[in-house]
């Protein structure tokens, strides 16, 4: 698997995204369900060029969501909790502007 098929993106704007960013230099993406652990850091280090001490992965089962008059079921994914080395970080927008 190419890196760019692993790394589908990254989880930013929930309120534990952000403090396990703020606090202990971790960053969460959601990644290839075939993907395991030495490829998520593999494919971390080389598109943004960090160093990964950790990949702590999980499956995150589909929700049950209405659809019309139907049920239907949302995809399952897998999600990467993804800790960098200490004065590592990924700047994913123009964060320094705000």
């Amino acid at each position: 698997m190419l890196a760019e098929d692993i790394i589908k993106r990254p989880i930013l704007l929930t309120e534990k995204a952000s403090r396990l960013r703020e606090d202990h230099h971790q960053v969460i993406f959601e990644v290839a369900l075939k993907a395991n652990k030495i490829q998520i850091k593999d494919a971390v280090e080389k598109l943004f060029g960090v160093g990964v001490v950790a990949v702590n992965t999980s499956n995150v089962r589909g929700k049950e969501r209405r659809m019309g008059r139907g049920h239907g079921k949302l995809q399952n994914w897998k999600k990467a909790v993804v800790t960098l080395k200490e004065g590592d970080d990924i700047q994913f927008y123009d964060e320094e502007a705000e």
